[in-house]
């Protein structure tokens, strides 16, 4: 796919980024991923892209956000590059940078760069975590310009029709440390999750963790008392991620408390007190 129709230069000479036929194969998805609706996201998603709209999501760890994009990315038939945001990602490892081999220098995209050029849909996951100039980078593409100034290589690319872009974060714990800056979060439209409710929740353990919805349920069961412990210091209950764990612990073989235990109650905290309130928890649930 040539991008020629979707950039241009802002100065003579500027670099030509040799691609492969389908630059976006590696990002393809082969089968569709288990997704079940909870409400209208898939409506609200489908309403944002067909505006062209940027998407936040917010909700806990573990409810289903980044499942939820790969399901879109499937359903609409785009590529996805998802990018794991972490405290050293700068602006840079995102847009490109020039690269020397045998042949001499050559400019390579970034994750970023790659998806706005080639028409997919970027998901930037847990988005705070990163450093604040990543933050700056998107400006340009989460509004009504849509373009991506590469200033290494004197470039101003501008984003395929079918171009999208995603983050994602936390707010129950990364915006207690830190958060979006107005002119960063009024670019975005906001879809909010949770955790499912209890039906639907042990529907999705049942199914994602191969056991059957008896005990999916109690694994719910298990998570929701493990949720109401923010008072006594746990940052966050278990996750629908961790249920599904156990279950897949189940699965091979193990108890379903020692599954639980080893699941959810031993990774939801290292402090002595909070591990045995949690382990007494597992022992009453199994």
């Amino acid at each position: 796919m040539s991008h020629r129709g979707h950039s241009q230069s802002r100065f003579r000479g500027a670099p030509l980024t040799v691609q492969p036929v389908d630059a976006l194969a590696d990002w393809r998805l082969s089968e569709e991923p288990f997704y079940q609706p909870v409400g209208d996201e898939m409506a609200a998603f489908d309403a944002a892209r067909s505006a062209r709209l940027p998407v936040l999501l917010k909700g806990p760890t573990g409810c289903g956000k980044t499942r939820f994009v790969e399901h879109m990315a499937w359903r609409l038939g785009l590529p996805l590059i998802t990018v794991a945001c972490h405290e050293d990602l700068s602006a840079g490892d995102l847009a490109g940078r020039w690269l020397l081999d045998a042949q001499g220098t050559r400019w390579m995209d970034g994750p970023l760069a790659l998806a706005a050029r080639h028409g997919a849909i970027c998901y930037l996951d847990e988005l705070l975590e990163a450093r604040a100039d990543t933050t700056v980078l998107l400006h340009p593409l989460a509004d009504t310009r849509r373009v991506l100034p590469l200033e290494r290589c004197g470039e101003l690319l501008r984003a395929h029709p079918d171009f999208q872009l995603v983050v994602s974060y936390n707010p129950g714990y990364q915006g207690l440390l830190k958060g979006f800056k107005p002119s960063t979060r009024q670019r975005f439209v906001a879809l909010g999750f949770d955790y499912p409710a209890p039906a639907i929740e042990a529907a999705i353990v049942a199914h994602e963790g191969g056991v059957d919805e008896a005990l999916a349920q109690r694994f719910v069961q298990l998570a929701e008392r493990t949720r109401r412990l923010h008072d006594a210091g746990l940052d966050e209950g278990a996750s629908t991620r961790m249920l599904v764990h156990a279950a897949l612990l189940v699965r091979a073989g193990r108890s379903a408390r020692a599954a639980a235990v080893q699941a959810i109650a031993d990774p939801l905290s290292d402090d002595p007190e909070l591990g045995n309130v949690l382990r007494a928890l597992v022992h009453a649930s199994f």
